[in-house]
């Protein structure tokens, strides 16, 4: 604020009259509004300097602080001219002193009269009169440069040339879509000699489906979108539908008007479709919590807060955050005002914990008809119903139950489950170091360990063990050879050292290779896992415990079963007996056999780690889907077995319900018929879980309207005043005929006569474009914010949005097509001089791009970016422990583990965000951890980013990937492979002496790695795409090396 009086002060200076807003009002923002504001807590004297009154009327203790035209007068003047230290203002205990100059503004302002202006953000735009360019008529091509060049030349300044082609073609690239133009695409633009060939290339970028991409990751810094919950556990959330609903508004050119109404309240409209539910996720993007011991309505206090800071934010420009606990100290914004905004958002089914699962009510199944739509709706009733029928058929059933537990035996009871289906079982209890024996029909075959195992000679019940320690493991190539559409059951009792959490698996049945079939049954960080996989990662199924349930140190019952169905829905995973709640993320549907010839393997060293220490015992194979009753008589055998041998009054009742399950599933025939028309409706809820995503939305209560309390201090348990829905009251009034809900909220933010809406926005959109807004803080239009650069400007562009229909698509054409964007970035020594950030726009915008787009251009200009839109997040290249530091221990994101194949290389906007941890070469970049709202990130230059660029996996493929395109298309000759390299990634060629440069570097790479061909097979490996045919090792390394240190280049990271 400082250096805002100063440069108003210099501003000032020039002839002209004061103007408040312009002149006056940062100086008393920054040195009176403190004690002189608008918060009565901090207010001295009862003197207020913001507004009208307070400036120009008298009270009963003094006179008018303003009285205009008469100095003598105003005591305003009296106070910051006397040289008595007790009645100078500001005090010396503020250690705020006026400049000279600022003084003088203020002798002059009273002098000319002291005309007051409301702050200039809370006056309604209008549309100024276009000025006229003098001079500079002739470069104008619509009214933005008219306004811009009318104030450069009342500077003295002159704008720059226009940009070469191939520099437009680039920025317009970047700028638009996000990614480097294809060099091809540049030739075009470049030899286009038709009228409108400018026109034309800007309206093919927007029509590409990468546009919305582009628009879109600017709006999810500022909706807070992320992958996890944020806070204490920060466990995955699954919210990617909202993501891809952003994107595609962009690309539908949804208005912006209708683009807020559906964030804030789209489930509030008649007959809401699908996408304008969805589109309410915009207010679940806030963190949640579910940590014991906190409160609940402190949490929904915490999230209401959270969505008024940021709809304060993201569309009025105002920190009404500064109201939470007192009167905001600066803006005309009450504390009363913040709750009664919050009401708003106090009326929706949402509870106050997120249940730590990735799907916390309200959701929204995403099911393809509206048949399945209503099915989804109806199932709830249905399985309640079904599950009173059960309850009452298994109260009938008690006394035939304990009838036929007197004379049960265990040995007939196990017999059925010995023999029904049972194609294998493994005792692992012989005590021999290396060989086991395999028990099935047809008799009993020993099958010797590839490197003996450790003998536990105490292990479970005392029975010795085989410890799978030092890389040995059992392969069984005649077990487990199991189809997708075949039913199957597998487990036994599991012992894991208590030292271990990692990931590795316990029994797979898996081909050696990159993305190769089969099955595993995992120990994944305190979890079971499945897997059954065609194809990795494409056309697979995987399976997980929602919870660490996985017991270390200790034995434990684990067992999965498959129905034959290939779906999710059809496997369950039990431990202990008990169905444990799974979680997925592959595939609805597998498609494709899973069968393989490698064999059933225990503790397999391929294609994960070896599980060291690993111990099994009884463990079973079965050609049919255990039920879970089934599977809990295994795994309580002992314990039946010993109940049934007591005499029953001897026998305890615990045990009992155990025997009960299997009855009710077996023997009675009402309870049984019950029992699967319940878990039939049970299924078939899992299936749509399993088979579509889920995404967060809102919903409001019916028949009600939410109200708050005005929280003393911000507490929850402080309430004092209760508040209705309401708006602050400095803006525009609520709408006459709006509802008292988020929809009416809505309908007041994009009314006409709002006055910060289009101004909050079209700045944001000029920021994207030029690096930087028209008022520099994005986040702040209030009184502390900075001023517009170029009022008028602003003015007229958020008039031209708002009365343009809200076309988002139109606004940047606008933009893009001007003689102003279309400057070169290239300076003087003048401008540096007048002009040194560039905010008068005497010449092009040249920044650094943001994080993605560094690592997508890397992406892009190898051929590596895989361009499909929309899907689940992905997760690239990032060393496996990055998130261990920041996450709790029983956290889903704990552990981070990269995809593979194509994930890889999915746009940055796809990657997974976790709010505590960011991806680690984006933050680097100045990425938000996106806890909150982001309306503008910093831009930093650091060394690290450097190291990143050079090193990180990502861009080191990139940079062999590119070399090896290079090579390619030079077919031979250097000179051509160093252009096609300049190309993709400078749009242009080389210049003579960078050419020679760059040449000799290559030259001495080259002979390097024919001496060092260790380190160039080093090189040429990081990275999971293949290294590619066509060079010698010697040659793609040093290549490899010339487009790492071009990618680092100042003008590939600059736009």
């Amino acid at each position: 604020m400082l250096a805002l009086a100063a440069a108003s002060a210099a501003q000032a200076a020039e002839p002209g009259p004061v103007a408040f807003n312009r002149d006056i009002r940062p100086i008393l923002s920054d040195n009176c509004a403190l004690c002189h504001g608008p918060d009565p807590g901090t207010r001295k004297a009862g003197l207020r300097l913001d507004t009208k009154e307070g400036l120009y009327s008298p009270t009963a203790k003094r006179g008018p602080a303003i009285v205009p035209g008469r100095l003598d007068e105003s005591a305003l003047w009296s106070r910051i001219t006397t040289r008595d230290p007790d009645e100078v203002m500001p005090p010396p205990k503020s250690h705020k002193v006026l400049k000279p100059e600022e003084r003088e503004i203020i002798r002059r302002w009273i002098q000319e009269g002291a005309p007051w202006q409301p702050h200039w953000s809370f006056i309604k735009p209008e549309r100024p009169p276009t000025p006229d360019a003098g001079s500079l008529r002739s470069r104008v091509r619509n009214p933005i440069d008219a306004f811009v060049f009318s104030r450069l030349e009342g500077r003295g300044l002159a704008p720059a040339p226009e940009a070469d082609r191939r520099v437009l073609a680039r920025r317009l690239s970047l700028d638009l879509v996000g990614l480097p133009p294809r060099a091809e695409a540049v030739e075009a633009f470049v030899k286009d000699r038709s009228p409108d060939y400018y026109e034309r290339y800007v309206d093919r970028l927007m029509d590409s489906a990468q546009w919305g991409e582009h628009r879109g990751r600017y709006w999810l810094d500022v909706a807070r979108y992320a992958d996890t919950h944020g806070l204490h556990f920060d466990n995955y959330r699954e919210m990617w539908p909202y993501r891809d609903w952003v994107i595609g508004a962009f690309n539908r050119n949804l208005p912006f008007d209708r683009f807020t109404i559906e964030q804030l309240a789209g489930d509030l409209l008649p007959h809401p479709t699908t996408d304008q539910i969805i589109a309410t996720g915009f207010e679940r993007c806030n963190p949640t919590t579910n940590e014991g011991g906190t409160i609940e309505e402190e949490n929904l206090a915490n999230y209401a807060r959270d969505r008024v800071e940021t709809l304060s934010w993201a569309w009025l420009g105002l920190t009404a955050n500064c109201a939470v606990c007192h009167d905001h100290k600066f803006d005309p914004i009450t504390t009363r005002d913040f709750y009664s905004l919050s009401a708003f958002f106090r009326n929706t089914t949402q509870t106050g914990f997120d249940g730590n699962v990735k799907e916390s009510s309200p959701v929204l199944v995403l099911v393809k008809t509206d048949a399945e739509r209503a099915r989804l709706e109806a199932l709830p009733g249905e399985i309640d119903v079904a599950r009173k029928a059960f309850d009452k058929a298994k109260k009938d059933a008690d006394a035939d139950f304990t009838r036929w537990a007197e004379t049960a035996k265990a040995d007939e009871l196990f017999r059925v489950i010995l023999t029904n289906g049972l194609a294998a079982r493994l005792p692992m209890n012989e005590g021999r170091s290396n060989e086991l024996s395999v028990v099935a029909s047809r008799g009993t075959r020993w099958v010797r360990l590839n490197v003996p195992a450790r003998v536990n000679p105490k292990g479970r019940n005392n029975e010795p063990s085989l410890h799978f320690d030092r890389g040995a493991s059992a392969a069984l190539p005649l077990l487990g050879d199991v189809e997708r559409d075949e039913a199957f059951s597998l487990g036994g009792w599991v012992w894991v050292p208590g030292d271990f959490d990692g990931k590795a698996a316990i029994v797979s049945r898996m081909e050696d290779r990159p993305h190769g079939r089969g099955w595993d049954l995992e120990h994944e960080h305190g979890h079971y896992s499945v897997h059954l996989i065609h194809e990795w990662p494409d056309n697979a199924i995987r399976l997980r415990t929602k919870f660490r349930v996985a017991r270390k140190g200790g034995w434990q019952h684990v067992m999965a079963t498959h129905d034959g169905s290939g779906r999710p829905e059809g496997i369950h995973l039990f431990v202990d007996g008990k169905a444990v709640e799974i979680e997925t993320d592959g595939v609805r549907v597998l498609r494709g056999s899973i069968r393989t010839r490698a064999p059933m393997t225990f503790a397999p060293e391929r294609p994960g780690p070896h599980l060291d220490g690993l111990s099994i015992q009884d463990f079973r194979v079965y050609s049919r889907s255990l039920t879970p009753s089934e599977v809990r008589l295994l795994a309580e055998e002992g314990t039946v077995r010993d109940w049934l041998g007591k005499p029953v009054a001897e026998r305890k009742p615990e045990p009992r319900a155990i025997l009960l399950d299997h009855y009710l599933a077996t023997q009675s025939k009402p309870a049984s018929e019950a029992l699967r028309r319940l878990r039939a409706l049970e299924r078939e809820n899992d299936g749509f879980r399993f088979n579509y995503p889920a995404t967060h939305v809102q919903k409001e209560k019916p028949n009600s309207i939410g109200m708050a309390h005005v929280l003393f201090r911000g507490q929850y348990d402080k309430p004092k005043d209760k508040v209705s829905p309401n708006v602050f009251a400095a803006l525009n009034p609520f709408p006459a005929q709006a509802p008292t809900n988020r929809l009416g909220l809505a309908m007041w933010l994009t009314a006409p006569d709002n006055p910060l809406v289009a101004r909050v926005i079209v700045n944001r959109f000029w920021q994207e474009l030029f690096g930087v807004g028209l008022v520099k803080t994005a986040e702040d239009f209030g009184i502390m914010g900075e001023a517009p650069q170029n009022q008028e400007l602003l003015d007229w562009l958020a008039v031209e949005f708002r009365e343009g229909g809200w076309d988002v698509k139109k606004f940047f054409r606008l933009i893009a097509t001007s003689s102003t964007y279309r400057q070169s970035a290239e300076t003087t020594p003048e401008k540096l001089e007048k002009d040194p950030m560039n905010r008068w726009l005497s010449r092009g915008p040249r920044f650094r791009m943001d994080a993605e787009m560094v690592r997508d251009y890397a992406l892009a200009a190898s051929d590596l970016l895989d361009r499909k839109v929309g899907g689940p997040s992905v997760r690239p290249y990032q060393p496996d422990g990055v998130w261990e530091g920041v996450a709790m221990p029983e956290s889903n994101t704990r552990y981070y583990h990269a995809d593979t194949g194509e994930a890889l290389y999915r746009r940055s906007l796809y990657t997974f965000w976790k709010r505590a941890a960011p991806p680690a070469n984006m933050d680097l970049f100045n990425a938000p951890s996106r806890e909150t709202s982001c309306l503008r990130r910093e831009r930093t230059n650091t060394p690290l980013q450097a190291l990143a660029t050079l090193n990180d996996p990502q861009y080191v493929e990139a940079a062999r990937r590119l070399a090896l395109l290079a090579i390619r298309e030079g077919r031979g000759r250097s000179k051509r492979s160093l252009d096609a390299m300049s190309g993709r990634l400078l749009s242009r060629e080389l210049r003579p002496e960078e050419r020679d440069l760059v040449m000799k570097a290559w030259g001495q790479f080259r002979e390097h790695y024919k001496a060092h061909g260790d380190e160039a097979e080093r090189l040429l490996r990081v990275g999971e795409s293949p290294a590619g045919v066509g060079a010698s090792k010697p040659e793609l390394a040093a290549w490899t090396l010339v487009a790492n240190q071009l990618m680092n280049l100042d003008e590939v990271l600059n736009k």
